[in-house]
C-alpha cells in the first residue's frame, strides 16, 4: 500500500516558474516541453515559501491530492 502523504515521483524535468501568487502560495511551472504543473509553496525544496516568476527550476512531477499532476521538490537552477 502506498503512503499518500509521500508522493511518488513519476518523472522529472527542468522548467521555468510562469506564475506565483505570494498571498495564496500557489504557482505554476512550465516544463521545457511546454506542459504546465501547478504547485504549492511548500513544494519549494529550500523551504523559502516563495519563488520569483522567471526562475529556472528542476522539479519532480507527482500525482497530487486532487488527482492532477503537480510539481514537487522544486529547486532553483543556475544555467
Amino acid at each position: 500500500m502506498t503512503d499518500r502523504r509521500r508522493p511518488i515521483p513519476l518523472s522529472d524535468g527542468r522548467g521555468v516558474v510562469t506564475e506565483f501568487d505570494d498571498a495564496r502560495g500557489l504557482g505554476v511551472v512550465r516544463r521545457d516541453d511546454g506542459c504546465d504543473y501547478p504547485f504549492h509553496c511548500t513544494a519549494v525544496a529550500d523551504g523559502s515559501r516563495s519563488i520569483a516568476v522567471g526562475t529556472g527550476v528542476s522539479f519532480a512531477v507527482v500525482a497530487g491530492r486532487m488527482g492532477r499532476w503537480e510539481a514537487a521538490s522544486i529547486v532553483p537552477v543556475r544555467d
